[in-house]
């Protein structure tokens, strides 16, 4: 890995409510390296989507600033930023119009970021689906035709479309049974390594960040409470919420049973 192609300095985001201002993001400060999985997890509640959506340009930062390789990114993003760091939601049935063919939607990503030619269409639709592992007869089908985890692939097509440098994956995972959960982490990891390609992992799933994540930073209430390499986190970390975390996640081999009941109890300290 390089130097780092995403940076956050003293990230703030306050949303006025009725009930008064609430502050969603407490003066965040952190780095994603070239390359890497960087993987944010924490609670509902803990500001990880409101970070990736001031990432995104969905939410402006009530404070601080966010830099996209050592350049600050604009309020309104430029279309050059839009095609550099691309989303890939949760739902791939509500990311994805339901009206709209699955070549509709990839041609339309083509077209806004002016990919390639008109006549080269065809091809460029062809060979996206063929990398996230579908055949080019789906091109032709609706989104509601496809099985959820089709449905995902075509949403991870779509963002790969305008050669995204970033990616941000919000709970890309959740809406999927176990089995093919695996298969898309499998398909994110290749992915990640052909392509060059930089994640920022939203999640609340510790077992999922465990197999894909390069570095992890655990949240709590809008506060970054601790940030480590995955294989460091999870042998010893330092924070009491972190603790907790990860001795709810599911067991997979005895040394991990161990550890888990080290951590309950450390937890409570």
């Amino acid at each position: 890995m390089t130097g780092p192609i995403l940076s956050l300095r003293n990230l703030t985001k306050v949303f006025e409510t009725d009930g008064g201002p609430v502050r969603a993001v407490e003066s965040v400060s952190f780095d994603v390296a070239a390359g890497e999985c960087f993987a944010i997890v924490g609670e509902s509640g803990s500001g990880k989507s409101t970070i990736a959506n001031m990432i995104l340009g969905i939410y402006p930062q009530t404070g601080g600033e966010i830099l996209f390789e050592g350049a600050p990114l604009p309020r309104h993003r430029l279309l050059e930023h839009r095609r550099a760091i691309q989303l890939v939601q949760q739902n791939p049935l509500s990311s994805l119009n339901p009206r709209r063919s699955i070549a509709a939607s990839l041609r339309l990503a083509l077209d806004v970021h002016a990919i390639g030619t008109p006549a080269d269409r065809p091809r460029q639709m062809s060979a996206l689906l063929a990398e996230v592992g579908l055949p080019e007869s789906h091109l032709n089908r609706l989104p509601a035709g496809l099985s959820g985890g089709e449905r995902q692939r075509v949403a991870i097509a779509r963002a790969l479309a305008c050669s995204s440098r970033v990616v941000v994956l919000d709970e890309p995972t959740s809406a999927l049974d176990v089995l093919v959960q695996a298969r898309v982490l499998r398909l994110l990891a290749d992915l990640r390594a052909k392509r060059g390609l930089t994640y920022v992992f939203i999640t609340h799933d510790l077992a999922i960040v465990r197999n894909i994540a390069t570095r992890v930073a655990v949240f709590e209430k809008g506060r970054l409470l601790e940030i480590a390499e995955t294989e460091r986190l999870f042998a010893n970390p330092v924070h009491p919420y972190t603790r907790r975390l990860i001795a709810a996640v599911p067991v997979v081999t005895e040394a991990e049973a161990t550890l888990r009941d080290q951590l309950k109890e450390t937890a409570n300290d």
